[in-house]
């Protein structure tokens, strides 16, 4: 089962969740990308439960989901495929707070709030320390809200496919599918 973690404020049928769930469909793998709650231990909880009930599980995390992919990973031993990861969320989401306490939900337009104990919460799933060999890093150099090279410091032996360009959506990441499929499923 491939599970896939979305961004902050994204949504399980956002733009790259549809494009992964069409493509995995489409060869005939298994696929789920949950709408996860913004409350991180909510969303971890979700992710647990679900890795509980699948065999064979490996992860996509995007941006924030990301960052919760290398957490699950390491716990449990799981290959992921990071997009943009968010491997600071605490530097990187601090700047969600706003003197509201709401940030957008990209994908539907409401709102939620945002404030720092959630940013406390997160620290719950910090992995200093990042152990497995089991990462396929996809960047893109002109990602406007995360430095890419933060990616590379955290997991410098991971297999790394860096672009010139394209922004924190990772533009055109369909021209990698096959390449995902291939690290997640072969072994």
């Amino acid at each position: 089962m491939i599970i896939y973690i979305h961004g902050f404020g994204s949504s399980g049928q956002g733009g790259k969740a549809k494009e992964f769930r069409e493509y995995f469909k489409s060869i005939g793998e298994a696929f789920i990308a949950p709408s996860l709650s913004y409350v991180p231990k909510l969303a971890i909880t979700t992710l647990e439960e679900l890795i509980n009930s699948y065999e064979n599980v490996t992860l996509i995390g995007s941006s924030l989901g990301g960052y919760y992919a290398i957490y699950l990973a390491e716990k449990y031993g799981l290959k992921a495929v990071l997009i943009n990861p968010a491997v600071e969320s605490l530097k990187t989401l601090k700047r969600a707070i706003n003197l509201t306490g709401y940030a957008p939900n990209y994908y539907d337009g409401s709102r939620f709030g945002w404030n720092a104990s959630h940013l406390e919460m997160l620290k719950l799933y910090a992995v200093d320390e990042v152990a497995s060999k089991d990462y396929l890093l996809l960047l893109q150099k002109g990602d406007d809200v995360l430095d890419y090279q933060e990616a590379i410091a955290k997991i410098p032996w991971a297999m790394m496919v860096i672009e010139e360009g394209g922004t924190h959506q990772f533009e055109g990441i369909e021209r990698y599918f096959e390449q995902i499929r291939n690290f997640l499923i072969d072994q």
